[in-house]
């Protein structure tokens, strides 16, 4: 096996808590919207691409107002958590170091550009994780992101661990298989390979 991605909303760590303060601030200093998050919307909303968040956070603003004032949230995202960081699930940091040390680990998300350097700073995991791209980079569908990833380091042989039914959808499109973290925010019914901690990937790939 070449290595394996992972997803990291609902899959690494939960963040929703300090990315409903920071857009609530964003929204309350930026506009006129009568709009509050909260962190069981954005369990709902995480993984999926940008343009489907703002239709669901704003949408009596036009395109080109949602695609302003969701750029700001996530600048205010990427700087409240610096210093209010996700918590990340029980197991990721000793899982991610153990496997790493036999294992290429990498990250593709639907995030924005910046995201997931905090996530690595914070939680001091960059050293496990060996590249990572996402939505911000490619503009283009999560499939698509695994597959330029795989073509950038020459992956054959990976798989993919999240835990939505858009994780999924991205694995059939990217043509890789798919491990889905159910302790996570979705519920995939077609998931043939599930755990429900992070640390049973050892005992998947540490055999």
């Amino acid at each position: 096996m070449d290595g394996i991605i992972f997803d990291v909303d609902g899959t690494l760590w939960n963040s929703t808590n300090s990315v409903a303060e920071s857009w609530n601030q964003a929204i309350a200093e930026h506009s006129d919207l009568d709009v509050r998050i909260d962190a069981l919307m954005l369990k709902n909303l995480f993984g999926k691409p940008m343009d489907e968040i703002y239709d669901a956070v704003f949408p009596s603003l036009s395109k080109e107002e949602q695609q302003k004032l969701g750029e700001i949230c996530f600048e205010y995202e990427n700087r409240l958590l610096e210093t209010k960081p996700g918590i990340l699930y029980e197991g990721v940091r000793e899982t991610l170091q153990k496997l790493s040390q036999s294992t290429r680990l990498f990250i593709v998300s639907n995030c924005q550009c910046g995201y997931i350097e905090v996530f690595l700073k914070t939680t001091g995991l960059e050293a496990a994780v060996q590249d990572h791209l996402c939505f911000g980079d490619t503009l283009t569908s999560k499939g698509q992101t695994i597959r330029t990833l795989m073509e950038r380091r020459r992956l054959e042989d990976v798989v993919y661990v999240g835990d939505t039914q858009g994780d999924y959808d991205a694995c059939q499109e990217a043509g890789i298989p798919f491990i889905f973290a159910e302790y996570g925010f979705g519920n995939v019914p077609g998931a043939e390979v599930r755990i429900s901690r992070i640390s049973e990937l050892m005992e998947l790939f540490l055999l």
